[in-house]
């Protein structure tokens, strides 16, 4: 069992007494780097926020609304990210199935991202009392989730190619990625329609 159970933590780039049983100081500072990246990352993200500092001003309910698109984002690329660096510990992805896994994940999250799409869509409209809210955020769950569908499938498998630990730094890039393109589509939409 021991010895299956240090395969699985090879095949993923990862030693079980250096990443699990790490002295605090070395864990710390694996962890560190990439919470280091992280901050640069949201500024990142700020920053793409700022870029609609007009529109924000203008519709008070984009504030209230943005943190459920990137939060449906997320989650939802954190589903295929969690998936794949499971399937690349146990040995199952390869270069011959990662399009046709790819495939998979983006049509799971377009089709998730219709139904919630409405949903929130609908809530949204009904909430502010603004047809075009509901349409606007809409949108923006639908894009975002099909391209989180994405990067949790390529983010690993990049950091895999860089001999980088996905289980470690993987949603650090994610999470970036979700939202910032969240951020950007809801507040581009926003932008267009509104202004």
């Amino acid at each position: 069992r021991e010895h299956y159970e240090a395969q699985l933590m090879a095949t993923a780039g990862m030693d079980e007494d250096d990443d699990l049983f790490a002295p605090i100081i070395v864990g710390a500072r694996r962890r560190a780097v990439w919470l280091g990246i992280n901050l640069l990352t949201a500024f990142l993200a700020s920053a793409t926020i700022g870029l609609f500092e007009n529109v924000l001003s203008q519709v008070v309910a984009l504030a209230v609304l943005m943190p459920i698109v990137a939060s449906m984002g997320g989650i939802a690329g954190s589903q295929s990210l969690t998936l794949m660096i499971r399937g690349m510990a146990m040995g199952q992805i390869s270069a011959g199935n990662v399009v046709s896994l790819l495939k998979n994940e983006l049509g799971i999250g377009a089709l998730n991202g219709v139904l919630w799409a409405m949903v929130i869509g609908l809530i949204a409209g009904w909430w502010f009392d603004d047809v075009i809210m509901g349409i606007i955020i809409g949108c923006a769950i639908l894009i975002n989730m099909a391209m989180a569908a994405i990067a949790g499938v390529m983010v690993p498998m990049i950091l895999q190619k860089f001999n980088q630990d996905a289980a470690l730094s993987g949603s650090v890039i994610l999470t970036t990625v979700t939202d910032v393109v969240g951020f950007f589509t809801f507040l581009g939409l926003a932008t267009i329609l509104y202004l």
